[in-house]
């Protein structure tokens, strides 16, 4: 199967307000954002995508664009809407703070698995929507490009975290174990026998490596020989 780079967006004024955000419009990047989606743009330079497919709330669509812009080449530009933020119902535009003393807060953080947002959407189903159309666009686009296909996935963080936990083999009550930064890269083959995550919440390092194609066999017993180390220049 073909390799999902997963970005979260940049950071927004929500984010530096302690405000969840949502589904609310009118969210965009702050500065930092920019800048921090800049780099993340520089690194996915070095990658010939063949698309990139965004949530479709503003500050993903800006995230996506940022990368787009550096691409030497043309690649699909795609929205889909099984991949915007959680429905938080009555939580959305309140602070962190303010809700770190609901009842559900604590098993927001334990149990994630049975927490149905008042007024939203569960969580349960906020994995199942955005994993199912991960899958299947990488199903697409191997079929279409064949198994050296990279393309790139521009979502959330609780979004991210519930793919990457599905990838892992993690149950969803586990999934607050990862972190998930702004603008940060995360790595995910879809082989044949099970997803290979290669990397997590990564947001400096050289990419151009998976411009070569990801075997999709067994994992190496031992570990295997890994990548060989990027070149540097000399002095």
């Amino acid at each position: 199967m073909a390799t999902v780079i997963l970005v979260r967006h940049g950071r927004t004024t929500a984010n530096a307000a302690g405000v969840l955000a949502g589904r609310a419009l009118g969210i965009s990047l702050d500065q930092i954002g920019r800048d921090q989606t800049a780099l993340t743009g520089d690194r996915l330079a070095a990658v010939p995508l063949v698309a990139v497919v965004s949530s479709p709330l503003e500050r993903c669509r800006l995230t996506a664009q940022l990368i787009l812009d550096r691409q030497a080449g043309t690649p699909h530009e795609l929205v889909d809407p099984d991949l915007t933020e959680c429905d938080y119902g009555q939580w959305q535009g309140r602070t962190l703070g303010d809700l770190a003393t609901e009842d559900l807060w604590p098993v927001v953080q334990t149990q994630p698995s049975a927490v149905v947002f008042p007024g939203g959407e569960s969580m349960a189903a906020m994995q199942a929507r955005s994993v199912a159309a991960i899958r299947r666009h990488d199903a697409a686009f191997e079929s279409k490009y064949g198994p050296g296909a990279v393309w790139a996935a521009v979502s959330h963080g609780d979004i991210i975290k519930s793919i990457l936990a599905d990838a892992l083999g993690m149950h969803l009550d586990l999934f607050q174990r990862i972190n998930v930064s702004p603008a940060s890269a995360s790595i995910v083959h879809y082989g044949i026998n099970r997803p290979t995550v290669h990397a997590t919440n990564t947001d400096a390092g050289d990419l151009s490596w998976l411009s070569k194609s990801i075997h999709s066999g067994d994992a190496p017993v031992g570990g295997g020989a890994g990548l060989e180390a990027p070149r540097t220049s000399e002095a």
